[in-house]
């Protein structure tokens, strides 16, 4: 599975991101961008934004979701069984 990753430790904040592509990007808590979708993974919007941060911070890379065992997939009778991972935690994919 493809997701989008922003790299912490490079992303300085600029905003760029969110300005260009609101579908897939916000700010955390610590006023970084994260991802808040990973769907429609070929959107032009998403590769501009890509292209646009000026730390080259963020990708899309084939992985697992890799949240921690809280995920609540279990409790939502609507689940698929399928988590994915945004900025402020695992939600179960719709």
């Amino acid at each position: 599975m493809k997701k989008i990753i922003v790299n912490d430790e490079t992303c300085i904040g600029c905003g760029a991101c969110i300005a260009i592509d609101s579908e897939h990007f916000d700010f955390d808590s610590d006023g970084r961008s994260c991802v808040i979708s990973n769907e429609n993974l070929n959107s032009d919007d998403l590769s501009n934004a890509i292209e646009s941060c000026p730390v080259a911070a963020i990708s899309i890379e084939e992985s697992e979701c890799d949240c921690d065992s809280d995920c609540q997939c279990e409790a939502d009778e609507s689940c698929n069984n399928e988590c994915q991972c945004s900025c402020d935690g695992c939600h179960c994919c719709e």
